[in-house]
């Protein structure tokens, strides 16, 4: 998946010589991505990178959904009060985003980063993120090997990135 920065700002961090150095708000969002597994059973996190403007990971869904958390989870829960998960409740809302879906997990991880970073920032309701994401089924071994080449060398790319704002300036 790719979920983007609101009007692609570059909040996380910066690329010089195909390397990102992340910024406080970019090692943020990698911590927060990175305990998604503790609060969503059922997932596992496969490559990853935070980009200035953007980020991508794999998410794998294993189905695998146990009642038990353990005092792993209490830990988290401990360190990351606020952190809500949107799969604790079995029923689907009647109009809202399945629980335990990859939806339910982006929106969770969203609104979390978005909080902390605003509270690091003190800007409470300011925007961190652009409504939605995209979302790519991997279908073989081929292509998730070759996503996870692309996710790898994204940041030896970023003079070609879309996401970069020197892009658009181009022409």
């Amino acid at each position: 998946m790719t979920i983007c920065t609101y009007q692609r700002e570059c909040l996380f961090g910066k690329i010089e010589s195909g390397m990102i150095t992340l910024s406080q708000y970019g090692r943020l969002v990698e911590r927060c991505w990175q305990i998604l597994p503790h609060h969503f059973l059922g997932i596992e996190l496969d490559t990853f990178v935070v980009m200035p403007n953007h980020i991508h990971g794999i998410v794998i869904l294993t189905g695998c959904h146990t009642e038990g958390r353990g005092e792993a989870f209490a830990q988290r829960l401990q360190e990351w009060p606020h952190f809500i998960a949107a799969n604790a409740s079995p029923l689907r809302l009647a109009h809202g985003t399945q629980p335990g879906s990859l939806g339910a997990i982006v929106q969770n991880f969203k609104s979390v980063s978005t909080r902390k970073i605003n509270q690091a920032r003190a800007s409470s309701g300011t925007p961190v993120w652009q409504r939605n994401y995209h979302e790519h089924i991997v279908r073989n071994e081929e292509e998730l090997h070759d996503l996870r080449q692309y996710i790898v060398n994204n940041p030896l790319q970023w003079t070609l990135d879309q996401e970069n704002p020197v892009f658009w300036n181009k022409g």
